[in-house]
């Protein structure tokens, strides 16, 4: 027995839009009392405070354009330190399983046996818009919501959705694709006039909403200088002050 492999465990969990207030109790638990934090440039970076001060944490952060820790490193530090008989916590923003690559470090646990299990967060796509008062389904308006990665191939199922009025679009990781994103969709006819929205660090306090439209957004996130970590909601749902119309019809009835 003296021979016995220690084996520790990996925990991905999902940090959420980065106050740490709107992290899951389980994800709070699981970063406390950890050994070894592996940490995103996004998310709920004041919980470095709240850590154990013996707990190693490691900053695999991203930029857009330049990964200073490619994927397969992170991969071998989450297995590295899990064999050591660390507790791990892989903490990411958002969701890990919204374009967080949270499924390739679950294949790489997986793969080299390491337990390994997923904490849900809440993703940027639904939050950062809430933020902004944009609902990404309304009853009447949108039914739908086609999420994509800005990073991406603009794919057929993605220009459908630019031009069904019943679907929200959100783009995250866009604001660099911006200019090709609506160029490719008014090529395939979308509505020049579609309401655009871009919320630019949602839930901090600097957060920054820009409303425009199709035709209009790329000179108006030029004029002001957009820039990230921002989301882009493409729908009716993003038209200034959808809600605010209602709101006032169910006070002035809740008053008369």
């Amino acid at each position: 027995m003296g021979g016995a492999v220690v084996t520790g465990r990996v925990d991905l969990v999902g940090g959420g839009p980065g106050p740490i207030d709107l992290m899951t109790v389980r994800a709070w638990r699981l970063l406390v009392q950890a050994d070894v934090v592996v940490m995103d440039r996004l998310g709920p970076t004041e919980i470095r405070a709240h850590l154990r001060p013996d707990a190693e944490v490691i900053d695999v952060g991203k930029l857009p354009g330049h990964h200073p820790v490619p994927q397969h490193e992170i991969n071998e530090i989450l297995v590295d330190r899990a064999r050591a008989g660390k507790r791990v916590v892989r903490l990411k923003g958002g969701d890990p399983f919204v374009f967080g690559r949270g499924g390739e470090e679950v294949i790489a646990c997986v793969v080299a046996g390491v337990p390994v299990d997923v904490v849900p967060g809440v993703t940027s796509a639904v939050a950062v818009p809430e933020a902004a008062g944009i609902p990404v389904t309304h009853r009447g308006i949108a039914s739908a919501v086609h999420i994509v990665n800005g990073q991406s191939e603009i794919t057929a199922a993605t220009l459908a959705a630019l031009g069904d009025d019943d679907v929200t679009t959100v783009i995250l990781m866009g604001v660099g694709a911006l200019p090709r994103l609506v160029a490719e969709a008014l090529r395939a006819g979308v509505s020049r006039e579609r309401p655009v929205a871009i919320v630019e660090r949602g839930h901090h306090p600097d957060q920054r909403t820009t409303h425009s439209t199709l035709g209009g957004i790329v000179l108006d996130a030029g004029r002001i200088g957009v820039r990230n970590p921002a989301v882009i909601v493409v729908g009716e749902v993003a038209r200034a002050g959808m809600l605010v119309p209602q709101l006032v019809a169910a006070h002035s009835g809740a008053g008369g």
